[in-house]
C-alpha cells in the first residue's frame, strides 16, 4: 500500500474494506485473487495477454526453459551494490510473475509489486509471492507507483516507458531489460508464422528510454533449447505471434517437426543505474 498512488489524481491509496480508495474519492475494487486494477481513465487492455498465453508462458517458466535469462535478471536485481538502496522491486510487464518471484527469493529485504495489463497475469502474480502485490495498469500511461519508491525496476519482453521509469525510480536504483536478438526462437518464425524480432530494437530500446537508455550496459545471453512438442506449442502460445495459425494449422505445423526440437533462446539483458545524485537531463 506504501508504494500505490491513484491512477486519476495521483493522491494516497488507503485500505477500506474490498477496496482502495484515494482522498479524492476514487476507489479501486480489490479482486478476490488478491490483484486490483489501478488503469488510468486512457488506459487500454486491448494487447492485454490472454489466460491461454499466460497459462503458456507459466509452462515455459516453470520448465526451466528460460533459466539463463532468470539467472541473468536475477543476478543483476540483487546485486550487493544494490544493498544500500532503499526501495521495491517493480516488475513492469510482470505476465504471471515468475522472475520478480525468484528476485525477491535473492532479495528477503524487499518487497515487489507486479504490474501488467492483463488481469489474468495479475490474478497469477497476486499469488506468487507473499511479499508482493499485483497491479492491473497501463504501462504506456503513468505507472500506478509513487515517486522513487523503486530500487530495482525489472522489464521482461515487454513495453516500457521510459519517461515513467525513471519518476518511479530511487536515487542509486537500477533498471534491468531484456530484450530478444534477433536469433532468439528463429527456428520457430517459419514454420508458425511467428513475428520477428525488429533489427532495430536495441536503437528504440535506448530510445524509449530517454536519459536512462545512454547509460545502458548491455550483456548477451544464449542457449540452446532441446524441446518436446508440448513445449514447443507452449512457446508459440506465450507471445505476440499467438493465435496466428489456427488450431489445424498449428498442429499440422507441430506434427512436421522431429523432436527433441532443437531452438536457440538469445536475448540481450541491458542494466541502467540511475545515480545517486539522479540522471541528468
Amino acid at each position: 500500500m506504501a508504494l500505490l498512488r491513484c491512477p486519476h489524481c495521483g493522491g494516497d491509496l488507503r485500505q477500506n474494506g474490498a477496496s482502495l480508495i484515494c482522498s479524492g474519492g476514487h476507489t479501486a475494487n480489490i479482486a478476490r485473487q488478491g490483484n486490483v486494477s489501478l488503469l488510468g481513465k486512457h488506459s487500454g487492455t486491448h494487447t492485454a495477454d490472454s489466460a491461454e498465453m499466460i497459462a503458456a508462458r507459466e509452462n515455459v517458466l516453470g520448465a526451466g526453459l528460460f533459466e539463463p535469462v532468470v539467472e541473468a535478471v536475477v543476478a543483476a536485481a540483487s546485486d550487493p551494490a544494490l544493498d544500500g538502496v532503499e526501495g521495491a522491486v517493480a516488475d513492469l510487464g510482470s505476465g504471471p510473475g515468475y522472475y520478480l518471484e525468484r528476485v525477491l527469493e535473492a532479495a528477503p529485504s524487499r518487497f515487489g509489486v507486479a504490474i501488467d495489463n492483463s488481469k489474468f497475469a495479475a490474478r497469477r502474480a497476486a499469488r506468487r509471492h507473499p511479499r508482493a502485490g499485483a497491479v492491473v495498469a497501463d504501462l504506456w500511461e503513468e505507472i500506478p507507483l509513487k515517486d522513487h519508491c523503486v530500487a530495482v525496476a525489472i522489464n521482461i519482453f515487454a513495453p516500457r516507458n521510459g519517461e515513467e521509469i525513471e519518476r518511479i525510480l530511487a536515487l542509486g536504483g537500477r533498471l534491468v531489460v531484456v530484450t530478444p536478438e534477433p536469433e532468439h526462437l528463429q527456428e520457430l518464425i517459419a514454420p508458425f508464422s511467428m513475428i520477428s524480432v525488429d533489427p532495430d530494437k536495441e536503437k528504440r530500446l535506448k530510445q524509449s528510454l530517454g536519459p536512462l537508455g545512454e547509460v545502458l550496459e548491455d550483456h548477451p545471453v544464449a542457449w540452446v533449447m532441446n524441446l518436446s512438442r508440448s513445449e514447443v506449442g507452449d512457446l508459440v502460445a506465450m507471445g505476440p505471434s499467438a493465435g496466428r495459425l489456427g488450431p489445424e494449422e498449428l498442429e499440422s505445423a507441430l506434427d512436421r517437426l522431429g523432436y527433441p526440437f532443437a531452438v536457440t533462446g538469445s536475448v540481450r539483458v541491458s542494466v541502467a543505474d540511475v545515480p545517486a545524485a539522479g540522471v541528468p537531463d
